[in-house]
């Protein structure tokens, strides 16, 4: 059944699409009124950032200095370190002992300072002391006469249980005996003919040779069937009665040198407190006693090798080692009992200078191998507790650093490892526990390097949380708004612009809510709205106009878009050429306009995409093309399998889903990441399914649940603005809208001449919570209710599109 599109539902009102700050609100004429913001660089909230980082004794508080313009960088930050140095602490001692559960990560210790080096030596001298005397208590009488008694109890068992299988099974003329297979003897019950044992498999020869009648093979074979599944089960019972010989050998073992290995943890647990140190010495003593049988050695071979390596000095080929080397103990740092935090300035921040490294031990078999002894600490574990300053052009440059930088700052952990480069046959396999790191790192750079790492690496910005990333987004309020007005009366001091009156600082505020993303936040990125102020500035002193009023500020926003948007016009042009097929007008079946959000320079705009989907009988389950073609991302495809779980849910609760759906973003040529569209993706696949064709004129976006809520979603802006641009270029025709999440209300803050569409009913934002909502605006058909005990409303888009799919399920069936 055709659609016709009908005059769109209400949608929002203006005033609930955008967020405006009455010029009342501001408490001055001018800027010139404001009272001065004198913290560092003008920027308060940066300054106490600045100085929380210092004081915090807390990961991630990192420092980037840029942009102090006229003072010595270098100079400054000494200057502010020596202001707000915190209390010094006690640096620790670390060392790194084996991880029994994982052997190939490496367990780190954290002791008070001077306590590594003892517990290394207490733990050698421990261990030598349980070699020497372990095997003694193991070669003493009263242990080899406990042990022999419970030899002796099992073996009578097991020896009861053959005999009577093999009395049973000669009552009946077969034996037990055994089969050569290659190398290994096996157990198997034989036929006994005229007093010899006769494999079963030569029966039917004697049969065809008239020395067997065929009644009497029958009957031998049935009676071998049946004693074979019997043998089967006692030889499982033997089983049994050697596992529990073994555990119970064990257990003597570990009773009789638990009283040796007890004695030498407790003695070091009550010497080195902490609930760490006690856990690895309980891990000790658990491996200790599991892992006997290095005990049972002789002597011989360990005086004729010098003794155990626990230090790994020696560093033999690791097949060489020790085994009893895994209770060594690797002091990676250790330290004096100074109370003073270190302030490290790193001038060559080479991989292996500020991580450390593994080193490498060659394997007897040809290859390069390590293990915990060979971990090695660098400048960043040094300075822990203190600070550590280099210069981010070196960080960036040197091989590996800043990529290891960065991973170490936002998890705010250390994990050793080597430069890969290092290793021309491979890494290691190692990856030691990573270490907690206490350091204040400070890197020293300009103002573009900044800006360049923040826009383009994603990591950057937990880097910076003292240049207020921690508090990028400032709740709104009345010392907001003072705040602002102060920033710019800085700015017109310091560099003779402005003054701003107060329209112009409600544009500003109004800039920076729309920068946070949320109406009752705006944004702490004061650099930003500083160049926007010196844009405005610019523009009104171009006309000879002061002070700066909110209409200058709106055309440096206009400038500066005009600035960066060459893309996007090139894109509008596209359509509008028809190049790239955008329709917004009409309806289509399994067609709708999905909305992208662009990002290129540090300029995001909304840019329409065409979402296809097509349905036929088939096994394939959804088709990502997307995938297909190698350009979908991950957050993507997590958001097909949600639809393919949406699908399961709403239709396959009575019959299999039998079809091959595929999904596709018509003419996208790069990668294509997140789950945004994937509401838009169900309601192209339910119009498919359906036959309903979907309006066009309504670009679609929002995430979805396997439940069908319609979630939030990112750049909410920028996809309505893009679409409506289009439509505007194409034509409004009064019918045309976005269909956002509901969640996403609070996010609006769209551009005037949208809102003025919207006033005068040539365009409309939709917002709905759930899928059967959307398809109803798309469709002009109800979604339809599922009665639980029979299927959906039969005329509804999901009555319709079950029954395809019952169709489907039984076409398919009938093919098989």
């Amino acid at each position: 059944m055709a659609t016709k599109p009908t005059k769109l539902l209400a949608g929002l009102p203006p005033e609930k699409l955008r967020w405006r700050c009455d010029p009342a609100r501001i408490p001055f004429e001018t800027t010139d009124e404001a009272e001065l913001v004198t913290d560092l660089v003008g920027q308060e909230r940066a300054f106490r950032a600045l100085k929380m980082g210092v004081e915090l004794s807390a990961p991630g508080y990192n420092i980037f200095v840029c942009g102090l313009a006229g003072t010595s960088r270098g100079g400054t930050i000494t200057h502010v370190i020596g202001q707000i140095h915190p209390a010094a602490k006690s640096s620790l001692d670390r060392c790194y002992v084996n991880s029994f559960k994982s052997p190939d990560r490496p367990r780190l210790l954290t002791l008070p300072p001077g306590q590594a080096n003892n517990f290394k030596k207490d733990m050698e001298s421990g261990i030598e002391f349980l070699r020497r005397r372990i095997p003694q208590v193991f070669e003493g009488e009263p242990f080899q006469r406990q042990k022999g008694r419970i030899v002796d109890r099992f073996t009578v068992r097991e020896k009861e249980l053959m005999d009577d299988f093999t009395r049973r099974i000669a009552r009946e003329q077969f034996a037990l005996g055994h089969m050569q297979v290659g190398a290994v003897a096996l157990p198997e019950i034989f036929p006994v003919l005229e007093g010899q044992m006769v494999p079963i498999e030569d029966i039917p020869k004697l049969v065809h040779e008239g020395k067997l009648e065929t009644v009497a093979a029958e009957d031998l074979e049935r009676k071998y069937e049946q004693f074979r599944q019997e043998f089967t089960v006692v030889y499982r019972k033997t089983l049994t009665l050697s596992r529990e010989l073994a555990s119970e050998l064990s257990y003597l073992e570990q009773e009789a040198a638990s009283v040796l290995v007890d004695g030498f943890i407790e003695e070091l647990k009550e010497k080195y407190s902490g609930a760490l140190v006690s856990e690895y010495l309980e891990e000790v003593r658990h491996n200790l006693l599991d892992n006997l049988e290095p005990f049972k050695e002789r002597e011989g071979e360990e005086e004729s090798s010098g003794g155990p390596p626990l230090d790994g000095s020696s560093r033999p080929p690791l097949a060489e080692r020790d085994p009893f080397r895994v209770y060594g103990v690797n002091v990676l740092l250790a330290h004096s009992d100074e109370d003073v935090s270190p302030v490290i300035f790193e001038t060559t921040p080479t991989y292996t200078n500020l991580f450390g490294t593994i080193q490498r031990s060659y394997d007897a078999r040809g290859g390069w191998n390590s293990d915990f002894m060979d971990l090695r600490a660098g400048s960043i574990l040094r300075a822990d507790g203190g600070f550590l300053v280099m210069y981010a052009y070196d960080a960036l440059t040197e091989a590996g650093v800043w990529r290891t930088l960065k991973r170490t700052l936002n998890h705010a952990r250390l994990e050793i490892q080597p430069l890969e480069m290092f290793f021309p046959f491979g890494t290691s396999a190692l990856k030691p526990e990573p270490i907690d790191i206490d350091v204040k790192i400070i890197l020293i750079g300009d103002r573009h390097m900044y800006e360049i790492l923040y826009e383009y690496e994603e990591d950057f910005r937990k880097i910076f949380k003292v240049r207020v990333e921690f508090d990028e987004e400032m709740v709104m309020s009345d010392a907001v708004v003072r705040q602002y007005g102060g920033r710019l009366h800085q700015l017109s001091e310091q560099e003779g612009i402005g003054p701003f009156d107060r329209t112009a600082v409600a544009g500003m505020l109004e800039y920076g809510v729309r920068q946070a993303g949320r109406r009752n936040k705006v944004t702490a990125r004061f650099p930003e709205l500083a160049d926007l102020a010196r844009e405005a500035a610019y523009i009104a002193r171009q006309e000879g106009a002061s002070p700066v009023s909110a209409s200058h500020v709106q055309r440096a926003r206009q400038a500066r878009i005009e600035r960066h948007n060459l893309t996007e016009t090139k894109i509008r042009e596209m359509i509008e050429e028809g190049t790239l097929l955008i329709e917004t007008d009409g309806a289509r079946v399994g067609q709708v306009n999905g909305l992208s959000v662009l990002e290129i320079g540090g300029y995001a705009f909304g840019k329409p995409v065409r979402i296809t989907a097509s349905a036929a009988l088939g096994k394939a389950g959804l088709i990502n093309v997307e995938r297909e073609s190698n350009l979908s991302g991950n957050f993507h495809d997590k958001g097909m399998q949600i639809i393919a779980g949406y699908l399961r849910t709403k239709f396959a609760q009575d019959k299999p889903l039998s079809l091959a759906a595929s999904i596709c973003f018509e003419q996208s040529y790069s990668g294509i990441d997140g789950d945004s569209a994937s509401s838009t993706e169900i309601y192209a696949l339910l119009s498919a399914l359906s036959g309903l064709p979907i309006r066009q004129d309504i670009a679609v976006t929002g995430s979805v649940s396997q439940q069908g809520d319609i979630q939030p979603i990112g750049g909410v802006n920028q996809k309505i603005e893009g679409f409506y641009d289009v439509c505007r270029v194409k034509g409004l025709t009064g019918r045309q809208g976005v269909m956002i999440p509901a969640e996403n209300i609070e996010d609006l803050m769209l551009r005037d001449d949208v809102i003025d569409a919207v006033a005068s009913g040539k365009f409309s934002v939709l917002p709905i919570s759930t899928v059967e909502e959307g398809i109803e605006i798309l469709t002009g058909v109800k979604a339809g209710l599922h009665d639980p005990k029979g299927p959906f409303e039969p005329d509804s888009v999901f009555g319709r599109a079950d029954r395809r799919l019952l169709e489907m399920a039984t076409t398919l069936k009938s093919f098989e």
